[in-house]
């Protein structure tokens, strides 16, 4: 019986040590992005911005270290299910940072917010979770798809073009950007033209466009799509002013150089933005990494902060789900783009920006302003989302 005594009271007192140990355990943050195939510069992006933001935290968050586990979901909605199970089951990430394309995130968004854990996009903003399926468990740090094509479809109103052609990837997205296009856009839309996802060869489409004449290109081609539609734009000649989004960025523009030099893009921030944040993060950014950084790598900058912000909130104790997500909803933290607020569904409320592709003196291409288009903008869905 002393010895049981003995036993229980060492028990007893492992226990009460294993609590502060257990505090100490590293955080653990799963990046699910695409780093393979034509679009794998987006995802490169994303991982470059959050691993600066670790790094400029010190590698700690509340005193905790912070270990990053990377994946590639090689753009497979199918292959993102098992990569990210891996992320939950094997390595027990606290936090899931991605993806880039909207219908991987349709693939993971079940199987991360079922397991309870906090699924922090960094670029994806489909409808679908903006309005009736909004989600405890899921943020936002890029914005709702809809509100970047707005922006030029509010440009093109604007400056009165009567006619205009729609190129898009045929996906979640891609009908996302025509919806949001039209919602002040007014004109004629000559065609929607829906391209299969990695479609690189858009002379059939071009054919059309010269065919019909309209008074601007509206199109949104991420990654290697943006490239080669860029440059067989340049090589036919085509004259039709370009409205993009994701087009022509900071993840293409090194290998669309002078093709993509005056086109025009929507964007929530842009290299040139004006505040001493962004500053110091684009010199940051340059400096270990040799390229300008996009949307990409600021978003993932700003989602790194963020989780830092709820983690800090709950002094890194991350068992009280509902005290995490109240802390992640604050978005307690200055963002890199200056204003930034959550929704009542976890999109960002910001302001938006029309961009035009300049060369920089140093020989560099970046998006730079031109205008701003919104201002503290959230998105339409809202309304229907019950609050978090």
């Amino acid at each position: 019986m002393k010895q049981l005594a003995k036993l229980a009271g060492l028990a007893a007192l492992l226990g009460i040590a294993a609590t502060p140990a257990a505090a100490q355990e590293k955080i653990k943050i799963g990046v699910l992005v695409t780093t393979s195939g034509p679009a794998a510069a987006l995802g490169q992006q994303v991982r470059d911005g959050f691993a600066l933001a670790v790094k400029d935290l010190g590698g700690r968050m509340a005193g905790r270290d912070v270990e990053i586990v990377n994946a590639d979901d090689e753009l497979k909605p199918d292959g993102a299910v098992v990569k990210v199970r891996g992320l939950l089951e094997r390595d027990k990430v606290d936090f899931v940072v991605g993806p880039i394309f909207s219908n991987i995130l349709l693939a993971i968004h079940r199987p991360v917010t079922d397991s309870k854990t906090f699924l922090i996009s960094p670029n994806a903003g489909p409808s679908s979770y903006a309005g009736k399926e909004c989600n405890p468990f899921f943020y936002v740090t890029s914005y709702q798809n809809d509100q970047v094509h707005e922006i030029l479809g509010k440009v093109a109103q604007d400056r009165g073009y009567k006619r205009v052609y729609l190129l898009v990837p045929n996906y979640q997205a891609g009908r996302d950007s025509v919806a949001g296009f039209k919602l002040d856009y007014k004109g004629e839309i000559t065609e929607e033209s829906y391209t299969p996802l990695n479609t690189l060869d858009f002379q059939p489409e071009l054919s059309k466009i010269a065919a019909q004449k309209p008074d601007a290109l509206f199109t949104f081609m991420p990654g290697g799509m943006g490239v080669n539609l860029v440059k067989q734009y340049k090589q036919a000649g085509a004259t039709v002013p370009v409205l993009s989004a994701f087009t022509v960025d900071e993840s293409t523009l090194p290998a669309q150089q002078d093709a993509a030099v005056g086109m025009f893009g929507g964007a929530n921030w842009a290299p040139n933005l004006d505040n001493p944040q962004s500053k110091k993060f684009v010199a940051a950014y340059e400096a270990a990494y040799s390229g300008v950084p996009g949307t990409y790598a600021m978003q993932a900058y700003d989602a790194a902060l963020l989780i830092d912000s709820a983690v800090k909130a709950v002094k890194g104790d991350l068992s009280n789900k509902d005290a995490v997500a109240a802390a992640l909803k604050k978005a307690d933290f200055t963002s890199l783009r200056g204003n930034f607020k959550f929704n009542n569904n976890g999109y960002p409320i910001q302001d938006f920006y029309l961009t035009k592709v300049a060369k920089r003196p140093d020989g560099k291409f970046q998006t730079e302003i031109v205008e701003k288009v919104f201002s503290n903008y959230g998105d339409r869905y809202a309304k229907d989302c019950a609050a978090k």
